[in-house]
């Protein structure tokens, strides 16, 4: 019993036990029944009493039929006749077992779960299933299973969230009939054997691997056009060859270590170019 119900017994029996004592010294035999009677009366006055927390219902079922659904609060019930039960209305947490299932492409993987729900209507949840909770998390497995079974190990990989959801609407429609409502279902762990998690491994280091590949011979490819538009450039101009000469004896440094050497003057080189394209022109 609450604190609430031994309050009222012991409040009860501290009244009728005066009762009888006032009765004793007239009739003894009369103050024996009233002590009897306050006796029953507390009992059934505190069994009568029953105290539903604000997150709690009670379900009253009399003579073995629904009456009625009782709380938050102070509630009252006839004892022997009434039988009340009660029922948590906050959102429950259930684990989704740990259970091997065959993927699409016959991969073996362990996966489990988590169910987030509340009881919506308590006299649905105890009159039309036996243990709601239980039978929330057995549904819930059962479906996890069938859903995963028509998936690949890539789709169970990526799709993770989605696979939550298509859960989340088979459970939610079923068990709309239970007085239940299906808050969330997350996908907690995938595990997979040793041997395909090493082979995982291996495929996404090649697949780094060919990544880094394409990018160098990108980056080579776009060097070898800006090179060749500069070796375009500097033989259509005239005066690049020499800017670019001058900016390579510039980025030596002014260290004395550096020593340059130009072995022939940059006018020479134009003249014998100059006499070498007017012979072709002769010719």
């Amino acid at each position: 019993m609450r604190g609430v119900n031994v309050v009222v017994f012991v409040g009860i029996m501290v009244v009728g036990s005066a009762m009888a004592a006032l009765l004793a010294n007239a009739s003894p035999p009369a103050a024996a029944l009233v002590a009897i009677g306050t006796f029953f009366v507390a009992l059934f006055v505190a069994a009568a009493i029953k105290i539903a927390d604000q997150w709690e219902r009670l379900v009253v079922l009399r003579l073995g039929k629904f009456s009625t659904v009782k709380g938050p609060g102070l509630c009252l019930v006839v004892p022997i006749v009434d039988r009340a039960i009660f029922v948590d209305t906050r959102i429950l947490t259930l684990d989704i077992p740990k259970q091997q299932v065959i993927t699409k492409d016959n991969v073996p993987v362990s996966i489990n779960g988590v169910v987030y729900f509340r009881v919506l209507s308590p006299d649905d949840a105890i009159i039309k299933v036996q243990h709601f909770g239980f039978a929330m998390s057995q549904y819930a497995q059962a479906t996890l299973r069938d859903v995963v079974g028509g998936m690949t190990l890539d789709q169970l990989l990526a799709e993770r969230e989605s696979i939550g959801k298509e859960v989340e609407t088979a459970v939610e429609r079923e068990s709309a009939n239970w007085g239940l409502e299906v808050s969330n279902i997350k996908i907690q762990d995938i595990d997979m054997p040793e041997e395909l998690k090493k082979m995982m491994s291996r495929q996404a280091s090649a697949e780094r691997e060919k990544r880094a590949t394409i990018t160098k011979a990108e980056g080579d490819k776009d060097a070898a056009v800006n090179l060749a538009a500069a070796a375009t450039t500097m033989a259509t101009s005239p005066g690049a060859m020499q800017l670019r000469t001058l900016q390579t004896i510039d980025g030596l440094g002014p260290t004395a270590s550096n020593t340059v050497v130009i072995g022939i003057p940059m006018e020479l080189m134009q003249l014998v170019r100059a006499l070498s394209e007017s012979r072709k022109a002769s010719a």
